[in-house]
């Protein structure tokens, strides 16, 4: 009976401690889940871009040596122009905020003429004319503020264009004259847009700027008659531009966690 006892009180004891044990194994460890990765403005990319631009107002010709008389002055507007070229730059982000370089080149070609209302053997007479372009290019900073995939932006830097005006003459008392003048614009170009990423390489952006291309160009030539020289100044006016444009980003498209 004692034995008995023993053998019985030792199986309970086992039992009990294969249960503890059973309690005590490990449980299978599971993930959190992952954190949705955070967009970044931060690369370099290159882009192309199609829009349109119209002057800010009229051309001013003005008569400066009395051809047709001295001081005669007359107006006329120049076309709109449809604009379109690459882009390429590079962005930094810290924050929300985004700062970057971005150089742009493209084509445009705004050109007016109009008769000198003065002219005394219209329609045969002195035509005055102005074109902006055929090419222009931009090298500006940006600098927005990020709203995840949503970048709004401002942009200022120099702006770079082709002007060229001249007055033509070609009456029938012969007395006939060429005048020109042309000149490779440095100026100023000022602005802002909004960019959007739609994947983690590519952006859709659309942007105004205006290019600062007022200035008074002389086109100056000799008369074929007696060999005078005389002079037409041009007023020219400045240039509203809009565009859209798609960007390819280069290098790691996320950083961090939500």
């Amino acid at each position: 009976m004692k034995n008995f006892l023993t053998t019985t009180i030792a199986m309970l004891a086992l039992s009990g401690g294969s249960a503890s044990a059973a309690d005590m194994a490990p449980r299978l460890a599971t993930k959190a889940p992952a954190a949705a990765p955070v967009f970044s403005w931060t690369g370099c990319y290159i882009g192309g871009f199609v829009g349109g631009a119209t002057p800010d107002r009229d051309v001013r010709a003005v008569d400066l040596n009395g051809y047709n008389g001295i001081g005669e002055t007359w107006f006329y507007r120049a076309d709109s122009t449809f604009i379109g070229g690459g882009t390429v730059g590079c962005n930094y982000q810290t924050g929300a905020f985004v700062v970057g370089v971005e150089g742009e080149a493209g084509y445009l070609r705004s050109a007016g003429s109009a008769l000198d209302p003065f002219s005394r053997f219209l329609p045969l007479d002195t035509v005055s004319s102005t074109r902006l372009g055929d090419w222009y290019g931009v090298i500006a900073g940006r600098a927005g503020f990020a709203v995840d995939r949503t970048l709004f932006y401002v942009k200022g830097g120099a702006a770079f264009i082709n002007v060229n005006v001249s007055t033509i003459d070609a009456n029938p008392a012969g007395n006939t004259i060429f005048a020109y003048g042309s000149d490779n614009r440095a100026t100023w170009a000022l602005g802002g847009g909004i960019e959007y990423a739609l994947t983690n390489s590519w952006t859709i952006k659309g942007e105004y700027l205006y290019l600062d291309t007022r200035e008074t160009i002389d086109a100056c030539g000799n008369a074929t008659i007696g060999g005078r020289r005389f002079c037409w100044s041009h007023d020219v006016p400045g240039l509203h531009t809009g565009k859209i444009g798609l960007n390819y980003k280069f290098g790691g498209p996320v950083v961090g966690q939500r």
